[in-house]
C-alpha cells in the first residue's frame, strides 16, 4: 500500500542512521514531506547520500537540519522549519544515546547520567512540546507523536546500563501521560519499544566484547538482533491513520525477546531476504 502518509509533514530526529534513517526513507516513500534532524552534520550528509542512492525519486521530499535535541532552542527552531509546509503532522522523537561508560548504580558517573537524560528524556519532552505547539498553531485536528523507548524499560537489561534504562522508563511514563492529556485534541502519543538492534549505536557500545554480545543474543528466540527497517515499519504504522485508535501504547517490537527469558542456543538466523526497504 503506497501513499499512507500522502500530504503529511514529518520530523524524524536521530535521522542520520539506524531506525531514524530507515523511517525517513519509508515516510518519504509513503508520500510524506520529511525533515531529517541529527546532531551531526557529517552523519546527516552520509544519510542523505544513502537516501539518494536507494530512492532517488523521493529526494525532493526530504530536507535535513542539524539539531541538538537536548537544547530547547534547537528543537523549537527545527519544528518551526516545518511551518513552511503547513506545520507538523508526525513527530518521531527518536534521537538517543547509550554511552559506553554507562554502568550500574555504583559506577555510572554523574556526567554520564546527565548526558543520557538530557538527550533521551529532555529531547523527547522538547520534541513533544513543540510538536503540540505546531499542531495547535496550524489548527491541526489530528497528529501522531512517536517516542523511541526500549524493551529495557519493561524488563531491565542483562548488562548494566542504568542511565539508559532509567531514561527509557521515563520516556514510557511521559508518553502515557501525554497520550491522555492530548487525546481530546486528536493528538496521539505512542512509544516504540525496540529490542537491541543491529545498529551502529548498539555495535559501538558492544565493541569487541563477545561475552557482552552473547549475553544479549541468547535472549532472542530468533537467535539474532533485529534490523532497523523492521522497527521503521512499526513506526510507519503508528504514524499512519491506520493506527487512529492506537494511543498511549508501549509498542513492543522485539522478536519475542520479552516472552522468553533465556532461549536454548542454536544457529542464528539471518534477516528475511524480502525486507521492505
Amino acid at each position: 500500500m503506497v501513499g499512507r502518509l500522502m500530504g503529511k509533514n514529518a520530523i524524524v530526529t536521530g535521522a542520520a542512521g539506524g531506525i531514524g534513517l530507515e523511517t525517513s526513507i519509508l515516510f518519504a516513500r509513503e508520500g510524506a514531506n520529511v525533515l531529517m534532524a541529527d546532531i551531526s552534520a557529517e552523519a546527516l550528509e552520509k544519510g542523505l547520500m544513502k537516501v539518494h542512492q536507494l530512492s532517488p525519486h523521493i529526494q525532493n521530499k526530504i530536507l535535513s537540519t542539524v539539531c541538538d535535541v537536548s537544547k530547547e532552542s534547537d528543537v523549537q527552531a527545527m519544528v518551526e522549519k516545518v511551518d513552511v509546509w503547513g506545520g507538523v503532522d508526525i513527530m518521531f522523537n527518536n534521537a538517543g544515546i547509550m554511552h559506553a561508560d554507562d554502568a550500574d548504580a555504583i559506577d555510572t558517573a554523574d556526567k554520564i547520567w546527565d548526558l543520557t537524560h538530557n538527550i533521551n528524556v529532555k529531547g523527547v519532552w522538547y520534541g513533544s512540546k513543540h510538536a503540540v505547539l505546531s499542531l495547535r498553531r496550524n489548527k491541526k485536528t489530528k497528529g501522531s507523536i512517536i517516542n523511541t523507548a526500549s524493551v529495557v524499560a519493561l524488563v531491565g537489561s542483562a548488562t548494566p546500563q542504568l542511565a539508559y534504562t532509567a531514561s527509557k522508563g521515563a520516556v514510557l511514563a511521559m508518553t502515557r501521560e501525554l497520550a491522555i492529556v492530548h487525546a481530546r485534541e486528536g493528538y496521539r502519543f505512542n512509544a516504540l519499544c525496540p529490542a537491541p538492534l543491529n545498529t551502529p549505536l548498539l555495535q559501538d557500545w558492544l565493541g569487541d566484547d563477545q561475552a557482552k554480545r552473547h549475553r544479549r543474543e541468547v535472549h532472542f528466540p530468533t537467535g539474532r538482533f533485529g534490523e532497523a527497517v523492521e522497527q521503521a515499519q512499526a513506526v510507519l504504522f503508528l504514524a499512519s491513520d491506520e493506527s487512529s485508535f492506537v494511543n498511549g501504547t508501549d509498542f513492543v517490537v522485539d522478536g519475542g525477546m520479552t516472552k522468553a527469558y533465556v532461549t536454548p542456543e542454536g544457529p542464528a538466523t539471518e534477516p528475511p531476504a524480502n525486507f521492505a526497504r
